[in-house]
């Protein structure tokens, strides 16, 4: 829960509204300016955000008690719970500030056309996860406080990496003049028209994040007030739903929010169409099949990654309940990080707030109807048909305005895609059957071995059938270049 919190602005900052509004104008500047006031605009913008975010952070940690209130509504009066929860997320909090600066860095990286070390940082968050879980728990009264440690560790090899990625490109030169004279370049900072433009674009699509945030903190604020265990069955189905979101759907806008940048500067909607299309038809063919898979393996991959110690077979069977709600609306969740690059690459952010304010409403009704029948899983299956109905008014409205045109074939490829997904989903109903999950607990290698054999067959028997109907699957995969 203490994550949670800054984890929020993360999104909110970093990945969310940040990078909508940098990246569409710095390529901008890159294409019509050149490289050298690119890499100065960057660095003022960096310059900038750093302070801002300096501030935020010192705020939040003062008020973390009213912070962690709204989240948990004070844990029930569990006031130990809720005190520990409030020294962790003072903790962790700076944490905002460290990624945020990762994030403009692998903004910067991605529009010099770097995209590995950014792909790869993120690793390093997870390593000081397991690292710190192993080596400093032992030594902690109280071992929650590892992972705590590590959030931070982790923050600072990300950003260590990322210095070293722009300092190799030489996108680090004007930051040492800069630092000598840091009220002067302040002042330079605030009056530099294209960071005003930068601030003027991130208020709105600050807003279009916020909206997703809030829905999630209300859900949160929901789940706490359902079973115990509810907040943490959700959390666990939800890392799970993180990694094929990450993997496709963040890949992919990450490669496409550029891209579509500079094809939008060149003026050339042809080759923004094709992008948009491109990406389209990636999650069609990937997260089809693995919407299906995580919707039907829920239970095999639950089991293997967390049923253990005190992680019952309660939990076992919530968090697969809840994993099988988010499965629904995959291709949506993905759909969006495609989507919606299309409208961030014009600098035009009203329009995805608008409608994430349309699936906030929606999100919140749906709970009303389906939290009193299925409790906890119902805030997964909400999310989910939200998550759908976002992408489908993305898609409707870039098809309004001429941005998108489907490109010949989609009818083919949808029915070639179903059928090899319904004839996997088959194989992995039959596979599965005989198979208790819960039971294998006290053969933990068994159970892994069964659970990545089934996960392999699966993969190849769906791409086996969509190379029998005779799909290009090499040709699909590559993009569209942008002359």
């Amino acid at each position: 829960m203490a994550f949670r919190l800054p984890n929020l602005l993360r999104r909110l900052f970093a990945e969310g509204a940040f990078s909508q509004a940098f990246v569409p104008v710095l390529g901008q500047v890159k294409t019509q300016d050149g490289d050298d006031p690119a890499k100065l605009l960057a660095t003022r913008v960096g310059l900038g955000l750093f302070v801002i975010l300096a501030a935020i952070s010192l705020l939040a940690i003062l008020a973390a008690p009213a912070l962690v209130w709204l989240m948990t509504g004070g844990f029930s009066g569990d006031k130990a719970r809720f005190e520990l929860t409030v020294a962790l997320t003072q903790f962790m909090f700076p944490y905002i500030v460290l990624i945020s600066m990762v994030a403009l860095a692998s903004g910067v990286l991605n529009t010099w056309s770097e995209f590995k070390i950014p792909a790869f940082t993120p690793v390093l968050l997870n390593l000081s996860f397991i690292g710190c879980a192993l080596l400093l728990t032992p030594y902690l009264r109280e071992p929650i406080w590892a992972l705590a440690i590590a959030v931070i560790l982790g923050g600072l090899a990300q950003l260590a990496l990322q210095a070293w990625a722009l300092a190799r490109r030489g996108l680090l030169a004007e930051l040492p003049g800069m630092l000598r004279r840091p009220f002067k370049s302040l002042a330079d900072t605030w009056r530099d028209e294209r960071v005003r433009r930068i601030l003027t674009l991130m208020l709105p699509a600050s807003l279009a994040v916020s909206v997703a945030q809030v829905s999630l903190v209300i859900n949160t604020h929901i789940a706490s007030r359902l079973a115990e265990g509810s907040v943490s069955w959700l959390s666990f189905a939800d890392r799970l739903m993180e990694f094929p979101t990450a993997l496709l759907g963040v890949a992919l806008g990450t490669v496409l929010l550029p891209s579509l940048t500079k094809a939008h500067n060149l003026n050339d909607p042809t080759r923004v169409s094709k992008l948009i299309d491109w990406g389209l038809r990636l999650v069609v063919l990937l997260a089809l099949p693995a919407s299906v898979g995580l919707a039907l393996l829920a239970t095999g991959l639950t089991a293997g990654l967390f049923h253990y110690g005190a992680f019952d077979l309660e939990d076992l069977t919530m968090t697969a309940y809840a994993m099988q709600g988010y499965a629904i609306g995959l291709l949506g969740l993905i759909a969006v990080k495609v989507l919606a690059p299309g409208f961030y690459a014009q600098q035009d952010i009203k329009t995805p707030v608008k409608i994430a304010l349309a699936t906030l409403v929606l999100t919140q009704l749906l709970n009303l109807g389906l939290v009193p029948l299925m409790g906890h899983a119902g805030l997964a299956v909400a999310t989910s048909l939200a998550a759908c109905f976002n992408a489908g008014l993305l898609l409707v409205r870039l098809r309004q305005r001429g941005t998108y045109q489907p490109e010949p074939g989609w009818g083919k490829l949808l029915l070639k895609c179903v059928l090899a997904a319904i004839l996997m989903a088959a194989l992995l109903v039959w596979l599965t059957q005989p198979i208790n999950w819960g039971a294998e607990q006290a053969r933990p290698f068994l159970r892994l071995g069964m659970l990545f054999g089934l996960i392999a067959l699966a993969t190849l028997s769906y791409f086996a059938v969509l190379r029998l109907l005779g799909m290009p699957l090499r040709s699909m995969i590559r993009p569209p270049s942008v002359n």
